[in-house]
């Protein structure tokens, strides 16, 4: 399964040694491919400079072990998920894309409405939706 990590998902597994980090070593352990591109990449970078800046290394760790891409995709059409905002359409382009099957994020503000639905192939999970999904598969 290929797994696209919106930018939060990157932050909370670089600034601490918690959930999140453990459910993308799980992921990672059961062959799964951690994705994200130059969009989400660099929100999180942002975020760890300016609020974590010790955490640098770990974000560089989990950098290495996910597949980066550059390209940047912004373009969603309007009618695909509409309540999206402008801020957050290029990270649901970017798993569509880049043939994710599920886009990881814990931005329940914006995509909460979306969790549990599957968008042009993509299903949308929070982060405790895709560990329940992991452990129902064993």
């Amino acid at each position: 399964m290929r797994v696209f990590l919106d930018a939060n998902i990157l932050f909370s597994a670089a600034k601490s040694d918690g959930a999140i980090r453990g459910l993308l070593a799980k992921l990672r352990t059961s062959q799964h491919v951690l994705v994200a591109d130059a969009y989400v990449v660099g929100e999180a970078q942002r975020n760890i400079e300016t609020k974590f800046p010790t955490a640098l290394g770990d974000f560089e760790s989990l950098l290495a072990v996910t597949e980066c891409l550059h390209r940047v995709y912004s373009d969603l059409p309007n009618e695909i998920a509409p309540e999206l905002p402008q801020k957050d359409r290029p990270v649901l382009a970017a798993a569509i894309q880049h043939r994710c099957d599920v886009l990881v994020t814990g931005d329940k503000t914006h995509f909460g409405a979306l969790y549990g639905q599957k968008i042009e192939g993509v299903m949308i999970h929070c982060p405790a939706s895709l560990a329940g999904l992991l452990l129902a598969k064993g």
